[in-house]
């Protein structure tokens, strides 16, 4: 199988190598490539305006004064986050409203999610942010540009090059600290070279409420990317990320003993190749996770894999129609010995789901357009399942209206469906190798206002219902184990943003009203009622103090549902950030705040949060 698909990926992008290359914009060998950073999957010339991506790209991470990935997405409306403790700790992501697993994450447009967690779910907690160039996010089902787990949407992680070396160093004291470096080199012979490193050391207060004693969490990250132009038309990308995050792991605020290793690596290759009518790139993507825990003494291991050969091809407009195609194949396998508190024996499975997809944008007019995208994918377990998105846009004067239609699916983990090899744990735990997968659909409704060319208002209504959702089920074949709930998850919600833009200043006001419940009114846990909150960020350059940036967040976060211990309703909590930058003759001078007005609060409950903690940087280019 894996042999036919090879060959089928290379005669897709082969097709056109004879075809001649017209006006090769990209071909800037010495200098930076005049290309966007990252496309999305599956989209075409116009209907690329209709995918709704944010981009949070390098200057804007680094003005923030961020550590993690966490310190980033939890400021985005549509965004709930909740972490067990402080960095480095477990964290899990809902996005408009939906579950922790229905968040695909992906590296340069390849998922990676680790399939040896339970329910296939990413832990944003041991992503740290030194080495990441962009981060794009896609709020809503996005399973016809990526594929399978995206139900709620994808966070997409970039690691291309940074063209300016520099090194920089952050924190407050021998026990909070970072320090990062970034060189890149151009070859005469076409090729770029970039080297990316950091390291990262936190320690705060006990991750359990009511703990003693402090929780430490280091993390190291290396990546190396590079590109290489064959001939004027063709080119190949290659990068090495590898990151390893090790954290106290509390069981308790009585046990407070234990730890958490996670390691990841990955390696991307791809081949581009830009012809006279098309753009074309074939990618081979491999990852691993090799996670440890010690459980007061008891040590759990958990390894997964999973390899990708992807092609994909855009197609340059003809007259009103773009449109593209493209297919990919992914294995996954994964291994558990849990010799913790479950008590498991060891187990291992595979699974491989073979995606093709296509999209078509026909353009009726300079202001309307429809756009249509299509996937299915062959699941070894679940078999065919199709996911597609439909989106029509028209613009009334300044009014931008814009329809939306969209599926998407997850196939049950590794876990789910193979867990203990058939057998059972002192949880009596079962395996589900029938179970099928959750299904969404989502409607939604965009309408945006330009009032000028400074300042917009975009209101954004979504409603959407999953079925077949897989839940934990506490009578499964006398035992315990993850089934397809017949009771449909619904979330509705409303996203406001307000932005106002003039010379060098952002200001973004936003809010977001949401529900997300199941079929008999239950509330989801973690997941607030109504946030809101402000994103100011400005650039100033005056006499007195010269070049200088501010950064400001602040995110109301509203009452929720919690174990507390029983289910209940818990406080809203507010939380700010400042971040200033001064550009100085000999670097750049960094002052961030986190927590500004040292909210103490617990998400989920049980689990404290850093109180205020203040870092000073320094940034020098060579």
């Amino acid at each position: 199988m894996l042999l036919r698909v090879t060959i089928f990926l290379l005669l897709l992008v082969s097709n056109s190598f004879g075809e001649n290359l017209e006006n090769c914009k990209w071909d800037n060998r010495k200098g930076v490539p005049c290309i966007v950073i990252s496309k999305t999957p599956n989209t075409s010339s116009f209907s690329e305006g209709s995918v709704g991506k944010i981009i949070i790209n390098r200057e804007q991470i680094e003005k923030s004064g961020a550590i993690d990935v966490v310190d980033i997405l939890k400021y985005v409306d549509g965004i709930d986050i909740k972490q067990n403790g402080g960095k480095g700790q477990l964290t899990s992501l809902f996005m408009r409203g939906t579950n922790s697993n229905h968040t695909l994450v992906l590296l340069n447009g390849i998922p990676i999610n680790d399939q040896s967690t339970t329910q296939g779910l990413h832990n944003f907690g041991q992503d740290f942010i030194q080495t990441i160039q962009q981060i794009e996010i896609y709020k809503g089902p996005s399973g016809a540009h990526f594929g399978p787990s995206a139900i709620g949407g994808a966070i997409n992680f970039v690691t291309a090059i940074d063209y300016i070396n520099k090194y920089s160093i952050s924190g407050y004291n021998g026990k909070n600290n970072s320090i990062d470096a970034n060189y890149s080199k151009i070859i005469d012979n076409g090729l770029h070279l970039n080297f990316k490193g950091s390291s990262s050391n936190n320690k705060n207060s006990s991750s359990r409420y009511g703990g003693k004693e402090e929780d430490s969490a280091k993390n190291y990250q290396i990546n190396i990317n590079a590109e290489k132009w064959i001939y004027d038309d063709l080119k190949t990308n290659s990068t090495f990320y590898a990151r390893r995050t090790k954290a106290n792991y509390d069981a308790s605020s009585s046990d407070e003993s234990g730890f958490a290793h996670d390691k990841m690596y990955v390696v991307q290759a791809s081949l581009n190749k830009l012809n006279k009518n098309s753009e074309n790139v074939l990618t081979f993507h491999y990852n691993h996770y090799n996670r440890e825990y010690d459980e007061s003494g008891y040590f759990d291991w958990y390894n997964s894999h999973s390899t990708v050969l992807k092609a994909e091809r855009r197609i340059k407009p003809i007259k009103k129609i773009s449109y593209g195609y493209g297919v990919d194949y992914k294995y996954d396998t994964g291994s558990f010995t849990n010799n913790g508190s479950w008590s498991t024996p060891a187990a291992r499975g595979h699974v491989d789901n073979f995606g093709f997809f296509a999209n078509s944008g026909y353009k009726f007019s300079d202001d309307m357009i429809l756009s249509f995208y299509g996937r299915g994918d062959n699941h070894k377990t679940t078999g065919i399942n199709p996911t597609y998105k439909i989106n029509l846009t028209k613009l009334f004067g300044k009014f931008e209206l814009a329809l939306t239609q969209s599926t998407g699916l997850r196939n049950p983990s590794l876990y789910e469906l193979y867990g203990n090899n058939g057998r059972t744990d002192s949880y009596k735990h079962v395996a589900n190798p029938d179970a099928d997968p959750e299904k969404s659909r989502t409607n939604e409704l965009k309408i945006k206002y330009l009032f000028n060319n400074s300042l917009s208002l975009e209101n954004t209504f979504y409603r959407s219902s999953i079925e077949d959702a897989l839940l934990y089920n506490g009578s499964y074949k006398g035992g315990s184990g993850y089934t397809n709930n017949k009771s449909d998850l619904k979330q509705d919600g409303i996203e406001s943003n307000l932005v106002f833009k003039v010379n060098n200043h952002r200001l973004s006001i936003y809010n977001t009203i949401s529900s997300s419940k199941q079929e008999d009114g239950s509330h989801q846990l973690n997941r607030p009622d109504s946030t809101y909150g402000i994103n100011y960020d400005s650039n100033f350059n005056n006499s007195l103090f010269g070049p200088f940036s501010i950064n400001y967040n602040y995110k109301h976060y509203g009452k929720s549902f919690d174990y507390a211990p029983s289910v209940t309703k818990v406080d809203s909590t507010d939380i700010m950030n400042l971040a200033v930058l001064k550009k100085t003759n000999i670097g750049v001078l960094s002052f961030n705040i986190s927590n500004l007005l040292d909210e103490a609060y617990q998400r989920p409950y049980g689990y404290s949060q850093n109180g205020r903690q203040i870092r000073f940087g320094f940034q020098s280019l060579f």
